[in-house]
């Protein structure tokens, strides 16, 4: 469809860990005209990325070359120029980043660190630990920045620097996060580009605070008294930061008007695209990590430091629990038994919810909610003949939704709706148990995400500047389409049976972790109880 070229168009890029998407859309017509996407291992070989992630690096190091995130935005450009959707009718670009990576930069604009350490980094848990230790605890560094040092933080990545890489530290003059950088590269880069940062991405450096709106000098200077210098301005999210560069005005034909907003981080714009910019409304990203959060009106703090304080792209908050482990597991067991989504639907149909007791702590890889990065998994209730397909696909299921609630419930919500993006939202298997576990109704969000979570936010801030403000929900409610054929609403007798396994895998967790909690194996029994009062 043809852009209504007198209403002007609005785009939102996202550079995402393994790609780069350009979304293009259209307000007058509400709808989106353009989306290109670059995928980095497959577009870009030349700089040897699984994954989006540099190969041949130490055990727990994951690291790109922010030169390859450029790379991509110019590959977008040169397909929307030839395309029919012409980019001088783009009046606002915004750029959705993945969060926490550090960019360095040194005063001409040139990487004094030639790779970005990424959020998925998981090489400076010492620093976390040195930090927190020097600050006085964690909850004097709760008090201080509203977030635990995790090791997903960029605060940890620049004082690995500082501890290892002095020189780099010391040549380096700004501090960036993704986003940022991309920002500053379209507005110019070593020709003027702007350097500035804005609250929701920033609140993931743990060194910020999202409730005060403040840097925290004592954990700053428990780096180094001069890293202050080194983070350039944060202004609000729902401004613009300047206007898009010559260079790509002349190269790729963008408008010389077209202006760059503030821009921010992946779930900002992620919680924009689903639609959650009002009280009420959970959104739940299943992909290969898991992330859930909400709209708040008010800063959120949890004391154990596990769900994040963030501030969202308008002007509020945005609690969000991220946990390591969620595709990993179920693309394991499709791959070993050969599956599809469909005939792992069909299986799951042959099984029964709480799967007689046995359970899965899906701690594969680690873990980030609980903070366990060396945890493994525990197979808890099986016996000698319970390892079978069906089993265990239940149990995968199970298990990590089940590990998905048990952060979600720090943020003691009561949702109205659970949003679902991600590759497993369009299964119907897991749209079920979402809705059964959470006890709410579950609908996957159809459309491109954060990208056009940018876009639709680009939008809103350039009506605002031009004397045609509106509320965000107003303007991007006609962009959000739920897929109601895959809604689902929570199975009464369901949810009788996950209210005791969620007891029972808090119980199991609290244990693993050296906690006192219930006793799982009496839990176990209720379970079996409750299962043979429903044959």
């Amino acid at each position: 469809m043809k852009p209504s070229l007198e209403e002007g168009l609005f785009a939102g890029l996202d550079i995402s860990t393994q790609s780069c998407k350009l979304v293009v859309i259209d307000t007058k017509s509400e709808s989106v005209v353009f989306v290109d996407s670059v995928n980095y291992d497959e577009d870009l070989p030349e700089y040897n990325t699984q994954n989006g992630v540099v190969q041949g690096l130490a055990p727990g190091v994951s690291e790109s070359d922010p030169q390859m995130w450029v790379g991509a935005a110019h590959m977008t450009f040169a397909r929307l120029e030839a395309s029919e959707i012409p980019p001088e009718k783009i009046r606002c670009l915004s750029v959705s980043g993945q969060q926490h990576g550090l960019v360095a930069l040194d005063d001409e604009g040139n990487l004094t660190r030639l790779r970005s350490k990424l959020w998925n980094d998981f090489s400076t848990v010492e620093e976390c630990e040195i930090l927190t230790k020097r600050v006085g605890g964690k909850e004097v560094m709760i008090q201080e920045v509203g977030n635990s040092q995790r090791t997903g933080y960029t605060a940890r990545k620049i004082f690995h620097m500082y501890r290892h890489e002095r020189k780099i530290y010391q040549k380096s003059t700004t501090f960036f996060l993704v986003h940022n950088y991309i920002n500053w590269f379209l507005t110019g880069g070593k020709e003027g580009g702007v350097r500035v940062m804005e609250p929701g991405d920033a609140s993931g450096i743990a060194l910020w605070n999202p409730k005060t709106g403040k840097w925290s000098s004592k954990v700053i200077e428990t780096i180094d008294p001069g890293l202050r210098d080194k983070f350039p301005p944060i202004k609000p999210a729902d401004e613009s930061i300047g206007i898009i560069s010559k260079e790509l005005v002349e190269k790729y034909g963008f408008s010389p008007d077209c202006i760059v907003d503030a821009g921010s981080g992946d779930n900002m714009y992620g919680a924009i695209g689903t639609g959650n910019v009002r009280p009420g409304i959970v959104s739940v990203s299943l992909g290969t990590s898991g992330t859930t959060f909400s709209f708040m009106e008010v800063p959120f703090s949890d004391p154990s430091g596990e769900i994040a304080s963030y501030c969202d792209s308008t002007g509020h908050y945005l609690p969000l629990l991220c946990v390591s482990n969620l595709a990993n597991g179920y693309n394991q067991i499709l791959s070993q038994y050969e599956l599809t989504h469909e005939t792992f639907n069909q299986i799951i149909q042959k099984t029964k919810p709480g799967n007689s007791g046995r359970l899965l702590i899906p701690w594969y890889s680690g873990e980030r909610t609980p903070d366990l990065p060396q945890a493994s998994p525990v197979y808890f209730g099986f016996g000698l003949k319970d390892f079978t397909k069906e089993i265990l696909c239940r149990a995968v299921l199970e298990g990590h939704v089940l590990n998905l609630y048990d952060g979600f419930r720090r943020m003691q919500l009561s949702p109205d709706e659970i949003r679902l993006t991600g590759g497993l939202s369009q299964s119907e298997a897991w749209c079920q148990m979402i809705a059964d576990v959470f006890e709410a109704e579950s609908v996957p969000v159809e459309g491109e995400g954060a990208a056009l979570g940018a876009a639709l936010h680009a939008a809103w801030v350039w009506l605002k500047e031009n004397g045609q403000a509106r509320p965000i929900q107003d303007v991007i409610a006609p962009f959000i389409v739920l897929d109601e054929k895959r809604r689902r609403r929570p199975l009464k007798e369901n949810v009788k049976t996950y209210r005791i396994m969620k007891q029972l895998f808090y119980a199991l967790s609290l244990r693993l972790r050296g906690q006192k909690g219930e006793d799982p194996f009496s839990l176990r029994i209720d379970l079996s109880s409750l299962a043979n009062r429903f044959k």
